[in-house]
């Protein structure tokens, strides 16, 4: 079947709803223009000239992306995902402090199960503040964790995590992160460089961190966005607890991915709305 298949995403993985794909031949002939639907998607059945081509996606508020593309004899082009960064995205917001907005921010958690499948969880109460400095890499963080708000969707779970098993949340109510430092691990990404304190033991850990833009809100304020990501091991925080099932699988894996979409208002605190 003849046409372009394409799907086109933020950098967070939402669709950009109405984005505009265009391909021009190697003399530089526009030879197709189409729109995304709200889903993000791409999809033409007209047939395109058989050879190389030049892809450009525009969306408003985002860069625009251009890229190289076969067509083949069939006048078919498979373009796949195409993802788009936000106009002042790969930068650091303005420098001074900025409050993290906890209904708006998410700090997610996934361990496997039984070896075939995925646990996922999330902590509902958290705080904290963002410095950016002047230079960048002197740019610091102070996170808090209600270690009690853990969610998972089941509450016999919960109770379990909650346990001296796992969290031992009555003695160490809050999961605590620290970091003075960041590095540029890349045009548009960084590196966190921290201390996480969780159930009685701190680490260093280190977060990848990317910025997704920095705009006005509906309150008169300006916000940030970042996505951080990193991995944890459950025995470096003393945290061994398992079972072990048929063939020596553990019920529940020692590593953990955590994932952070963190929402931050320019300022020393919150608005009042």
């Amino acid at each position: 079947m003849a046409g372009v298949r394409a799907h086109i995403r933020t950098r967070d993985g939402w669709p950009l709803q109405h984005a505009v794909l265009t391909v021009t031949d190697m003399t530089g002939l526009q030879v197709l223009r189409a729109q995304a639907d709200e889903n993000g998607v791409v999809r033409t059945k007209d047939r395109l000239p058989q050879g190389a081509c030049t892809v450009i996606v525009t969306a408003v508020g985002y860069e625009p992306s251009a890229s190289t593309a076969l067509v083949t004899a069939s006048g078919r082009a498979d373009l796949g995902t195409l993802t788009l960064n936000q106009q002042g995205g790969s930068e650091l917001p303005e420098p001074g402090p900025w409050t993290i907005d906890p209904a708006h921010s998410r700090v997610a958690a996934t361990a496997q199960h039984l070896g075939i499948s995925s646990v996922h969880g999330r902590f509902t109460d958290l705080s904290g503040r963002i410095e950016v400095g002047q230079r960048p890499e002197k740019s610091s963080v102070e996170a808090v964790i209600i270690a009690s708000s853990i969610d998972t969707g089941n509450s016999m779970r919960d109770d379990h995590i909650r346990s001296p098993d796992f969290l031992n949340v009555e003695k160490y109510p809050e999961i605590t992160y620290h970091a003075t430092q960041v590095s540029p691990a890349g045009p548009d990404r960084w590196t966190v460089h921290g201390q996480l304190s969780m159930h009685g033991v701190v680490r260093d850990i280190d977060l990848d961190l990317s910025c997704l833009g920095t705009g006005p809100d509906p309150w008169g304020g300006i916000r940030t966005a970042f996505r951080a990501t990193t991995e944890l091991r459950r025995h470096d925080f003393s945290m061994n607890y398992n079972q072990v099932v048929a063939a020596g699988i553990a019920a529940i894996g020692t590593t953990l991915k955590v994932e952070l979409d963190i929402q931050a208002v320019q300022g020393e605190s919150l608005p009042s709305v």
